[in-house]
């Protein structure tokens, strides 16, 4: 395969109409890097319309090099479909960015991803349960995904960074702006917060300002970076409930908090509860569902606790026998949050060393 200079990457995705599956039939057909400098003729014998055909003939180069330089001096990392570092994950869905504007840490993007997301005007407690759950969430070891929006979106960001003294890549905040613009501005410490602990993520050039229509789009990528969307809080029509749709239809998992039959706030959950989506009430839901798919092969939850201590020293382990014994009485006997006990214990399953029945878990004889 030949390869496209950086330059050629950001000329590709400037062409309106011209999305990932194209590029790729298009690359079977021919160089890509020749698309550049070949006739009208033979444009249109590979397929291109006339539009396309145009936009490839006058690419404005001066102004994708200034790009080039400006995410240089701006530490932006810019990824292409074709790159290393461009999440598995995305690749999958149907129609995923052929580039990526990253700035933070872009190691994130190849790790376990829970999306939480909601409404913009959510009620004091469903940001409770938004920051709770993205608390726990990372205290299991999975990294945050949301889109940096007013309400539910922010509440979940906050806490998956509380307490972060010693966890660095706890959150990617998708943009429907450019990874370089902070919306809402009221967000602007967040965004700042997420850059030096998590990663901001953007398919917009750096300088794009908020557009409806970007918002819907940005939606299909945080649900496509992650294992699960967890809904809280949601409007029937609202942009939550287009990202939970984009995760049915990119076969993720997707969770709903209940809430008053009262509240429009809870419609959207109550819908999608209707349409097979996981009632959550506590992030145990979550975890047994999205955390230690063996076939992912992308991590080991609690890997921290791991290396903290040997197997057969583990406080969980060893104070687990044969009968059944709740997550309640070995957070007692550990002296450990209940969120870290939750962990090592999936862990212990994925091992087969523990086995979860109806009222706890039980631990395995050895073969």
């Amino acid at each position: 395969m030949e390869t496209l200079t950086q330059l050629q990457c950001l000329a590709l995705h400037a062409c309106k109409g011209l999305g990932v599956a194209s590029i790729l039939a298009l690359q079977k057909k021919c160089a890509l890097n020749s698309l550049f400098h070949s006739s009208e003729a033979k444009l249109r014998r590979l397929g291109l319309n006339d539009e396309l055909i145009k936009q490839l003939g006058h690419i404005n180069w001066s102004y994708l090099e200034r790009i080039v330089s400006y995410c240089k001096q701006t530490q932006i990392s810019v990824i292409s479909y074709f790159d290393d570092t461009y999440p598995p994950l995305l690749k999958e869905i149907s129609s995923p960015p052929f580039i990526l504007f990253c700035k933070g840490d872009i190691s994130l993007l190849a790790k376990p991803q829970v999306a939480i997301v909601g409404s913009r005007s959510a009620t004091a407690t469903g940001l409770e349960i938004a920051a709770d759950f993205a608390y726990k969430l990372r205290l299991a070891g999975l990294v945050v995904t949301s889109g940096l929006a007013r309400g539910i979106d922010g509440a979940a960001h906050k806490g998956a960074l509380a307490g972060n003294e010693l966890l660095s890549g706890t959150t990617i905040a998708v943009l429907g702006t450019g990874v370089d613009i902070v919306y809402p501005k009221r967000h602007n410490l967040l965004y700042q917060q997420v850059l030096e602990a998590g990663l901001l993520v953007s398919e917009f050039f750096p300088g794009t300002g908020a557009k409806a229509n970007h918002f819907p789009r940005r939606n299909r990528i945080i649900s496509g970076l992650s294992l699960g969307v967890v809904l809280v809080e949601a409007e029937m029509k609202s942009g939550s409930l287009i990202t939970a749709r984009y995760a049915l239809e990119q076969n993720r998992e997707v969770f709903a908090v209940p809430g008053s039959i009262k509240s429009s706030l809870s419609q959207g959950c109550h819908y999608l509860l209707k349409q097979g989506a996981k009632l959550t009430e506590s992030v145990e839901d979550i975890l047994e569902d999205v955390s230690f798919l063996p076939e992912n092969g992308l991590y080991s939850i609690e890997s921290v606790i791991k290396n903290d201590s040997p197997q057969e020293d583990c406080p969980v382990l060893q104070n687990l026998g044969f009968e059944v014994t709740s997550v309640d009485t070995l957070t007692q006997r550990t002296q450990w949050p209940v969120e870290r006990v939750v962990a090592r214990l999936l862990d212990l399953e994925l091992e087969d060393k523990v086995e979860r029945v109806l009222d706890g878990y039980i631990k395995l004889a050895r073969g």
